[in-house]
């Protein structure tokens, strides 16, 4: 997952959990019954519910456990804030015995990989971060991809031409999102208007859905939802009558009315394929980045306002991405202040997309310091 640290309050009803997990780990999963079987490790910084970025993580773990039988088990912790926490839990799976751990949020980078060069006979995978060893790799969804998929949907139905973002923390694969999102949206409509709300957290449904609120109350008529573990702004927006577009998973069923479309991370093919290769003993550790051509990334959950006409122009663009023939950020593109940032007939590379630190014309609002 994309980082941050979660709410005061969370932190302060974990202390006593997570004393006591770093004794006896009371982890949850499935364990095959095997002799010595090899143990796969999940840390999530939130809890798994039935929607949301630890359920598709989650979803990642069944698809080993499917494919690898009784060779593995697996154990899971959950809702473990970066930070110290997050460090001595993830010391205690690889001294349980951990052969392959997975790191489901982008501030448990330093920590995992103090501790993969400490213990270069265990494999640890990383979301969303940026740096590698040779038992360390990192994965990172293009879901900026789908963004601009959904942003081109919004600018179609928008009748107020004001669209809200709920952005989570301002790291590089949230900024890509919101950057997408905005370039599509003016694309479509170049009289839109995009604000953004940063609550710089992952897992806090009142602040959420409070921000939410904020952007309907200033003429949105599409949110979108970037990175909250919940339904929260979902909810908000079906209750409110506007449309919503969410991250993660697919989340119509608690906004049915709401939601004009889901942009779905599928990690299962990488999971098994890199569990795969640690249990041949063939893992190296590297950057694995997906997005609608390997089926990584998707939009679920179209809703039926979008016309056949509107659904075609969304349809040849997605085409469009996945044969390479066009790129989400391709030039001419500025920055806010006007700056060209990539010239035209030219695309931005890999490295500044991974490594976003602005945000384009057109919206309203900025990075937080």
């Amino acid at each position: 997952m994309p980082t941050g640290e979660g709410t005061m309050p969370m932190k302060r009803r974990l202390t006593s959990w997570i004393a006591a997990a770093c004794l006896a780990l009371p982890l949850t999963g499935t364990a095959a019954k095997a002799e010595d079987p090899f143990m796969v490790g999940f840390i999530y910084p939130t809890p798994v519910a039935d929607v949301g970025w630890a359920k598709q993580l989650d979803l990642g773990r069944e698809a080993i456990e499917e494919a690898y039988g009784d060779r593995v088990t697996t154990r899971v912790v959950e809702n473990i804030p970066e930070g110290p926490d997050a460090g001595r839990v993830m010391n205690q799976l690889v001294a349980d015995g951990a052969d392959f751990v997975m790191l489901g949020s982008f501030g448990y980078m330093n920590d995992g990989l103090r501790l993969a060069q400490r213990s270069p006979d265990v494999d640890f995978i990383h979301a969303s971060g940026f740096r590698q060893a040779e038992n360390f790799g990192t994965f990172t969804a293009r879901g900026y991809e789908g963004f601009y998929l959904t942003g081109l949907a919004a600018g179609m139905v928008t009748e107020s031409n004001t669209i809200g973002i709920v952005a989570a923390f301002a790291i590089p694969e949230v900024i890509a999102e919101v950057n997408a999102v905005t370039l599509a949206a003016r694309k479509e409509n170049p009289d839109v208007n995009i604000r953004i709300v940063w609550v710089n957290t992952w897992f806090d449904p009142a602040r959420e859905q409070e921000a939410a609120r904020a952007l309907i109350s200033q003429g949105a008529d599409v949110i979108f939802s970037l990175h909250q573990d919940t339904p929260s702004v979902v909810n908000v927006a079906q209750s409110e009558g506007v449309y919503v577009v969410n991250t993660g998973s697919d989340m119509s069923a608690h906004g049915p009315d709401a939601v004009l479309g889901s942009v779905v991370t599928d990690w299962t093919d990488y999971f098994v394929e890199a569990v795969g290769a640690s249990l041949e003993g063939t893992f190296t550790g590297h950057d694995e980045r997906g997005g609608l051509a390997s089926g990584m990334v998707s939009v679920a959950a179209w809703n039926d306002v979008l016309t056949e006409e509107q659904m075609a122009r969304i349809n040849e663009v997605e085409a469009a991405l996945i044969s390479g023939e066009a790129h989400v950020f391709a030039g001419p593109l500025n920055d806010q202040r006007g700056t060209e940032r990539v010239a035209e007939g030219e695309v931005l590379p890999d490295p500044e997309i991974f490594g976003m630190d602005w945000l384009v014309e057109g919206l309203t609002g900025s990075l937080p310091q």
